[in-house]
């Protein structure tokens, strides 16, 4: 039904960026709700307007980040710009995302069909955000060595269950990044993960034909819910942000983890 499409979209939008794991709530809400798995092409739309509203955000910062990154190819004065060590954090992120995210792929499959294990990563993800309520707030910048750890730890947040914007924010303050600068560069490091992850499924299905014709009734609607949805979060988490304020979402994933093992216990 087109109801649930759009559901699913508002669901994919507000929960891709808030740190509480859009593919945790996705997973729960078909077992909750009994909603059926999205199929896949839709599941791609999702991620492709949840990644739209990334780009639309941020589009200052990749004009001008990736001018000053080719420059750094043809001048010193380029290569110290903010934009060449940005860039190159970026690269060495997403080579170390690509590592765990491939390894991962076959358990993934299997994990997001198990609301146990998706109520397990979830209080790991609450764990980690209660950790990072606590983190000193630091004025450091995104250099090599924090985009490698930010990206390997973006990596394993493909766990259904492990928040990807928390995960990779909290790692970025752990390594002393100050929060708005970890707030961008987690996203930023979003983006070419997203395209190549639509990339590989894309692939996979083969024609358009098999893509649109497995597209569910209400596909359109649901695909610009998840993008308002996914801008509007965005605005709201890089305030929230900007004010270290993550002892709240720790404690949704928490109550969220407890409620979902006490439900799989109670049915059996």
């Amino acid at each position: 039904m087109a109801g649930t499409s759009v559901i699913l979209g508002l669901v994919q939008g507000l929960t891709e960026f808030l740190p509480v794991s859009s593919s945790g709530h996705l997973a729960l809400a078909q077992w909750f709700f009994g909603f059926r798995e999205a199929p896949l092409p839709y599941d791609i739309l999702l991620h492709v307007a949840t990644m739209a509203a990334t780009v639309l955000y941020f589009w200052r910062d990749l004009l001008q980040l990736s001018i000053d990154w080719f420059g750094g190819f043809l001048s010193a004065e380029g290569r110290r710009s903010e934009g060449w060590r940005f860039g190159w954090a970026v690269v060495g992120g997403s080579v170390m995302t690509v590592l765990p995210a491939l390894a991962l792929k076959r358990t993934v499959e299997g994990l997001v069909r198990l609301p146990w294990a998706v109520a397990l990563a979830l209080l790991v993800t609450a764990l980690i955000l209660l950790a990072g309520d606590r983190l000193p707030r630091r004025n450091g910048q995104v250099v090599l060595v924090s985009g490698l750890f930010v990206g390997l730890v973006q990596g394993l947040a493909v766990i259904p269950g492990i928040s990807r914007s928390g995960s990779t924010i909290i790692a970025g303050l752990a390594m002393g990044l100050k929060p708005e600068e970890a707030f961008r560069f987690s996203f930023l490091l979003s983006i070419p993960a997203v395209c190549g992850a639509t990339v590989l499924q894309l692939h996979e299905l083969g024609s358009w034909a098999h893509f649109s014709a497995t597209l569910p009734p209400g596909w359109f609607l649901g695909t610009v819910a998840a993008f308002l949805a996914g801008f509007a979060s965005l605005v709201l988490l890089r305030r929230l942000v900007t004010l270290g304020r993550w002892k709240g979402f720790g404690f949704y994933c928490l109550s969220l983890s407890l409620v979902t093992l006490g439900l799989y216990l109670f049915r059996g």
